[in-house]
């Protein structure tokens, strides 16, 4: 029998479908559901087989020295045993097997885990593999004939990530939550890539606190042409730091009351259109309409998997020349929201792609690869969609082409200026409106033409703080930064939040970040900086092209690992002491309505939070809180409007669940307390 081995059990449906021309037959094997044709089985797997892990004499954080993971041995475990059973049955009954997961790293190793099942049973097994970048008819049929070899240096690049990310995660959150006396759900999580990730948002935050504001002054103007039409020209110095020099021109302006065209400048400009979707780019431009880049992956993930659009997890910005750009074109032509553009796009005589500086030969770039009306889609499906066939066919388009004037005006001998732009020839924009920008006509002016003061005002303005990354920035500085990859950075990102170092996008870091990163900052460098993840983000690449072995990278990592743990054992009561402190002040939840201390939340002996006087034992006043099971507690920046001097709070579910808004903790508490007396 012939087993084809997927990643997931849609992937084994849809490939079995395909393969079969839906004739295929489904059973059972075990427990796990596989599909039968023509001497061929289809099995899905639910993505690892086994996930790394310490043996179970290191569980106890209280027994063993943390720098003591970084030696210690590391044991596969099966992350469902009734799959490896059914993986083991396969083995008996195998004349080949085809890996058939995705074709990125983390799809090798997972295929590579299913195969050493197999192997230890059927030691002399024929294997061979499946590479897609969509699941459509043709791809899949065209990667069953043309099988290739597994590549098992992709999936050892893949096993070292595994073992030095379990190795730094557990080794420094073991010892940053140890020093802190932070155990249980608070833990401090540390990590390879989410510290020194983390730390870019700090460090962004720390310049936005220290920025102080200037005041300026801005000079605007509505001028009339002698046709009377009204247009708004600014001063030609934009920013006046002195006041008193702003009233001087504005003096000088209307009593002059009349003033004239010294220059009418126009030029085209000519707007590009963007190049093929990357992950990055892709995940930027999901952000912009509103989708987070975790949020953004997985409905990609869903929309792939339906054979919709091709694999979502790609550095490419180049489209292959093996790629039908015409007849991807064609299948548009009677969906409604895309039909007469892309019926116009056919009609070119020859369709030439952008390109951007990357090109890979793994993945092509996002592109769809069947049509699908919008009916047939959920709403957040078709949002992600449309962004792709939109971003696909503006690829194709010709330029837009934009008319900007600059006028040049004179009152009172000041120099104004008026500024216009008009879109000429909407190219790429015609399909693609999220790049779209405004116009703003200016009337028909010429030199010498003579304009009078309709209004004149001054503006009072200050300079803004810098601005917060985005989710999507993020993104983008990790990329540029070699912190982690595009499969993965998502999901960095989405740790933050979950650990609650991070609220809002742009992300705002906690008093619980700072508190972590200004220790390790002071006291473990290396592990805030990029500089150190980005060497390992290199050798595990060297790895998949067969130029280093795995063993050597773990032991550079833990070299590099040693040198993090010899640097904090040293500062070991400092950055206790640092951490310490900092939390006192992340705990604050407001002013003691009785006494006017500091109220602080806190963990009883017994697991049960609630909020305290610092004035405790003078004073005792107290509230109840949720207890720790129904998720972390968040302070935020919001006052009570009945009870000013306290913040409100916010649980962060466990899961995936929506934040729960308790609010101010003193009304819940009176609310109980009323509910209470008048059920008695």
């Amino acid at each position: 029998m012939h087993y084809i081995i997927t990643e997931k059990g849609t992937t084994a449906r849809r490939i079995a479908s395909i393969l079969s021309n839906g004739e295929m037959k489904k059973k059972k094997i075990g427990k796990t559901e596989v599909y039968e044709f023509d001497g061929n089985v289809v099995v899905g797997l639910s993505g690892h087989v086994f996930r790394l892990d310490f043996p179970p004499t290191y569980n106890d954080w209280n027994k063993i020295e943390p720098q003591k993971l970084i030696d210690a041995e590391t044991v596969a475990v099966a992350l469902k045993k009734e799959l490896v059973k059914t993986l083991q049955k396969i083995a008996k009954d195998a004349d080949s097997v085809t890996i058939a997961t995705d074709y990125d790293r983390e799809g090798e190793a997972i295929g590579v885990e299913a195969l050493n099942v197999i192997k230890e049973i059927n030691s002399s097994v024929p294997v061979d593999r499946m590479r897609y970048s969509a699941i459509t008819d043709k791809d899949i049929k065209e990667s069953f004939a043309a099988r290739s070899e597994v590549d098992y240096n992709l999936a050892e690049s893949a096993e070292a990530r595994q073992t030095i990310d379990l190795m730094w995660g557990a080794a420094l959150t073991r010892f940053i939550s140890l020093t802190a006396n932070r155990l249980g759900d608070d833990f401090f999580s540390v990590g390879r890539v989410q510290s020194p990730t983390l730390s870019l948002l700090v460090d962004k935050e720390k310049e936005i606190n220290k920025f102080v504001p200037r005041k300026y002054w801005e000079v605007h103007a509505k001028l009339k042409t002698e046709e009377g039409e009204t247009f708004e020209v600014t001063h030609k110095t934009q920013k006046f730091r002195d006041r008193k020099e702003v009233e001087e021109i504005k003096a000088r302006i209307e009593a002059a009351k009349e003033g004239i065209v010294r220059a009418v400048n126009t030029k085209t400009r000519v707007d590009k259109p963007p190049t093929p979707f990357d992950t990055t780019s892709f995940i930027r431009a999901a952000s912009a309409i509103g989708h987070t880049p975790r949020r953004a992956m997985a409905v990609a993930e869903g929309l792939y998997l339906g054979g919709f659009i091709s694999y979502h997890r790609t550095d490419n910005t180049t489209y292959p020349e093996t790629l039908d750009l015409k007849t991807l074109v064609k299948m548009f032509h009677s969906i409604e929201d895309f039909g007469k553009y892309a019926q116009m796009l056919s009609k070119k005589k020859q369709l030439k792609p952008t390109a951007g500086k990357k090109k890979t030969t793994d993945h092509p770039p996002i592109h769809p690869v069947s049509a699908v009306s919008k009916d047939k889609l959920d709403k957040d499906q078709w949002k992600i969609y449309e962004l792709v066939v939109r971003r696909f066919l503006a690829t194709l388009s010709d330029a837009a082409k934009w008319k900007d004037t600059n006028v040049k005006i004179e009152i009172g001998e000041e120099p104004l200026v008026a500024k216009g732009k008009e879109l000429k020839q909407p190219g790429f924009l015609a399909v693609y409106p999220y790049q779209k920008k405004e116009e703003l006509k200016l009337p028909k002016l010429e030199e010498g033409d003579k304009l009078s003061v309709v209004d004149l005002n001054i503006m009072e303005k200050e300079t803004k703080p810098p601005n917060r990354i985005s989710q999507a920035g993020l993104i983008k500085k990790m990329e540029e930064l070699e912190l982690g990859t595009k499969s993965t950075r998502h999901e960095i990102i989405g740790k933050l939040y979950d650990r609650v170092y991070v609220q809002g996008n742009p992300g705002k870091p906690t008093d619980k970040a700072f508190a972590l990163i200004d220790s390790l900052e002071k006291y473990a460098t290396m592990i805030t900086k990029p500089e150190m993840t980005g060497t390992l983000e290199q050798e595990m690449d060297r790895i998949s092209e067969g130029k280093q072995k795995k063993e050597e990278v773990v032991d550079d990592s833990k070299k590099m690992l040693r040198a993090v743990f010899k640097e904090m054992l040293a500062n070991r009561e400092e950055i206790a002491n640092s951490l310490k402190d900092a939390l006192k002040t992340a705990k604050i939840v407001g002013t003691c309505p009785e006494c006017g201390a500091d109220l602080f939340w806190a963990t009883s002996k017994r697991r049960k939070r609630f909020i305290g006087c610092t004035n405790y034992p003078t004073c005792s006043f107290s509230l109840p809180l949720p207890p720790s099971s129904s998720g972390r507690l968040i302070i935020t920046e919001d006052t009570c409007d009945v009870h000013p001097t306290l913040f409100k709070l916010r649980i962060i579910k466990k899961g995936k669940g929506r934040p729960w808004d308790f609010g101010c903790p003193y009304c819940n508490f009176l609310r109980w307390k009323a509910e209470k007396e008048g059920k008695s």
